[in-house]
């Protein structure tokens, strides 16, 4: 079993609610993440949420990244910007811009070359020199394969390589918190790979740098997460679901010692059939 300690919370989310109108979308939303640590090794976080369509996990998505308020509850996030205190940021409320989020269908910048999106995407990293931006974006275009893609434009890149350019346009905004919406859906297995590879880029980048996605395919989300939950409709006491979606099942991959794997083992493929389950039966 991988050993790992956990620190302070880094992700904290209280009774979050949404609602449209009278419509209640989302209700009783409660979780909380911490910052793992593993010996002599960075360790991001990377966070699964799965279930069935119109459940809320868009709504919720929306709600992670600041771009929807809360009709209720709370969402804390780390204060990169705030005086550490004992070594971990405190928690305050997320705003927008504070996650990056990449769409499904990856917006890029159609008049600009890779290399000027990614420019423009670190334009407020005021703790960083120039020299020192042209020396990050060049080191991440090389590990992330596109440097020798890097005065092309979008409309001349591939579906993968669109795709990691709305990634890395994320991760070079400085932000530690990326939500990423369906980031496997429609691309052959070479061009999943290459977002495989993408997540452990991101988790080994820094101690805080946290991925939150969501898929429909439960394997890739048993083989990347540490940390799993179902979205789904509730049993109501009498029998039968309720018609609006929170949490309905939580699975930590670090306690079960299948986090971090290089291998998909006996033990995920159990693990599938249990959140596949819990799917059907919300």
């Amino acid at each position: 079993m991988p050993t790992y300690n956990q620190a302070e919370a880094i992700l904290q989310v209280q009774d979050v609610g949404v609602a449209y109108g009278d419509k209640q979308i989302i209700q009783n939303i409660n979780f909380t993440e911490k910052d793992v640590l593993r010996p002599d090794q960075v360790q991001g976080q990377t966070i699964a949420f799965v279930g069935r369509s119109g459940r809320g996990k868009s709504t919720l998505f929306r709600s992670l990244a600041g771009l929807e308020k809360p009709t209720q509850g709370t969402i804390l996030i780390s204060d990169l910007d705030a005086q550490e205190q004992e070594g971990h940021p405190p928690l305050r409320g997320v705003r927008e811009g504070d996650v990056g989020f990449v769409s499904q269908n990856y917006v890029l910048f159609r008049h600009k070359t890779i290399e000027q999106a990614m420019e423009f995407a670190m334009r407020k990293r005021e703790d960083v020199s120039e020299t020192e931006k042209g020396k990050m974006i060049t080191q991440h275009l090389k590990d992330w394969g596109l440097y020798q893609v890097k005065d092309q434009y979008p409309n001349e890149l591939s579906g993968g390589q669109r795709q990691r350019t709305a990634i890395l346009e994320q991760v070079l905004s400085s932000t530690n918190y990326i939500i990423m919406d369906e980031p496997f859906s429609g691309l052959d297995v070479g061009n999943i790979q290459n977002v495989i590879n993408a997540f452990k880029l991101i988790n080994l980048s820094h101690e805080l740098a946290t991925i939150i996605f969501c898929t429909h395919d439960i394997e890739l989300a048993v083989e990347l997460a540490d940390s799993l939950y179902v979205i789904g409709y509730p049993t109501k006491p009498g029998g039968g679901l309720d018609n609006v979606g929170t949490l309905v099942k939580h699975f930590d991959l670090k306690a079960r010692g299948i986090a971090w794997s290089d291998q998909f083992s006996r033990e995920h493929q159990l693990l599938v059939e249990e959140v596949k389950q819990a799917i059907l039966d919300s």
